[in-house]
């Protein structure tokens, strides 16, 4: 049955959704669930349809591409569009951001097919864009089927392949009071079976190799096949850091990795004179007026902006054709260069390590801020709205600095790396590095718990029409 819906006894085999992507949504991101429970009712083998649909921002270098009858008048708009808002210089940036976000989901998603007993297969909709329907910017290969930049067809093999060494990790941020234990697999369905020795290894950012081990795994049949586990005290990691594990089968192409991330279990006490609030109240204007500096968490509180939905999870298909069914962005972009991030390592864009801090929580609409203003943590939003958004941005306020943010790092639920970024933001509050250099008004920042945001969308109802298509609706 082809048609991914119907559910009927001529079944030879069943294509649909209902047993696909990811539930980050409302849980920490793992490696270690399969879509058993999503299947254990069929009795004919199960394939996925249309996996993922994670969408990235336009690249609108392709625009000189369309050099025949058809034109890129829908990246021509979108292009206009973000020109309008003051980010057109971040467009690689954004494309990009969104990118390495995009392959990210992608890649669990697919590992999470595989490491299903029993799961026969999954469909993406296609490895390049789909124009139509709205644009869907949902492939790895742009509409004219060429590679797109932030990944190559080697690292997509790594995960999508007819031989994919897998992964178990229970969750991807730890502190170093613990060990991390993960369960190797290997999903094989090449034409022999495997005889090849498989190795692991752990390394450092640098590349230094902290630990390995070769299993003695013996003729690998075809299907889902256990290794063996790895065991790593983090003890010895003493400063937060990004670690990788490398699985590979030796003497062939077939290779995989996971980063995951570690942070000391305590952190020392941030000494300064920083006041810290939650609203710019009366004594947070007199720090500033008196040349100090004032941290605003403003978590929850945020009024303009909070129509964006955000989660770590990009877009899915596009806003428009769904009606602005959230979420709304698209990742984010920061500058890991920045003293703000010196005690918390991160790239460019969104990674694992960030799920606790930017999933579900609140974004601020920089609408009337100057136009050339930069976010410390902007979030990607939607390609038909363009909104310049922010989770932090650092401004000089009166006679005095600021820092505001979007959400509570400090709070007692979040993990050990929002913990460690508040750490980082406090150090680097009380450090001569502390300098913004951009001049606003009181104001300007008491408007963004105050005044909703004139550029508004009605929100994806009940009402919507017919013809979308019913998985889609509950995705």
């Amino acid at each position: 049955m082809g048609g991914s819906w119907p559910v009927i006894p001529n079944n030879e085999f069943m294509v649909r959704g209902g047993a696909r992507d990811l539930d980050w949504k409302n849980r920490a991101p793992q490696s270690a669930a399969d879509f058993s429970d999503n299947i254990k009712n069929f009795s004919v083998p199960f394939v996925s349809h249309e996996t993922g649909q994670y969408c990235v921002f336009p690249n609108f270098d392709e625009i000189k591409k369309y050099t025949g009858a058809y034109k890129a008048k829908n990246f021509e708009l979108f292009q206009e569009d973000l020109a309008d808002h003051h980010m057109l210089d971040q467009a690689d940036a954004f494309f990009k951001a969104s990118g390495k976000l995009q392959v990210l989901a992608y890649k669990y998603s697919i590992e999470k097919a595989m490491r299903t007993p029993g799961y026969s297969g999954y469909q993406l909709l296609s490895l390049n864009d789909y124009s139509g329907q709205g644009t869907a910017l949902v492939g790895i290969l742009d509409a004219f089927w060429d590679p797109k930049p932030y990944v190559s067809a080697e690292q997509w093999r790594e995960f999508s392949s007819e031989t994919v060494p897998l992964a178990e990790f229970p969750k991807f941020v730890f502190t170093n009071a613990e060990t991390l234990t993960a369960d190797i697999l290997i999903a094989h369905y090449g034409v022999e079976q495997l005889k090849n020795s498989i190795s692991w290894q752990i390394t450092d950012f640098d590349g230094a190799v902290l630990a390995t081990e070769t299993f003695d795994a013996g003729a690998i049949d075809y299907g889902l096949s256990a290794l063996g586990s790895v065991k790593f005290p983090l003890r010895e990691i003493t400063e937060a850091q990004k670690l990788t594990l490398r699985v590979a089968v030796q003497d062939s192409l077939f290779k995989n990795h996971w980063d995951f991330w570690v942070f000391p279990e305590s952190l020392p006490e941030v000494k300064g004179s920083v006041y810290e609030c939650t609203v710019l109240d009366e004594k947070a204007l007199q720090v500033l007026d008196e040349g100090g500096s004032v941290l605003l968490n403003a978590a929850g509180k945020i009024v303009k902006g909070a129509e964006v939905a955000q989660t770590f999870l990009p877009v899915f298909w596009n806003t428009s054709w769904f009606q602005m069914r959230p979420p709304h962005t698209l990742g984010f972009v920061v500058d890991p260069e920045h003293p703000l991030f010196k005690d918390f390592p991160t790239d460019s864009h969104s990674d694992l390590q960030w799920w606790s801090i930017v999933n579900k929580e609140q974004v601020m609409h920089l609408e009337d801020f100057p136009p050339d203003f930069k976010p410390l943590i902007q979030p990607i939003d939607t390609w038909f709205m363009n909104r310049r958004l922010a989770m932090a941005f650092e401004a000089k306020v009166g006679n005095g600095k600021l820092i505001m943010l979007s959400v509570d790092l400090n709070n007692a639920d979040k993990d050990a790396a929002a913990h460690q970024l508040y750490y980082s933001l406090k150090t680097y509050m009380n450090s001569p590095e502390f300098d913004p250099q951009t001049q606003l008004d009181a104001a300007l920042i008491q408007d963004l718990i105050t005044t909703p945001s004139r550029q508004q969308f009605d929100k994806y109802t009940k009402d919507s029409p017919d013809e979308l298509k019913p998985e889609h609706n509950g995705n």
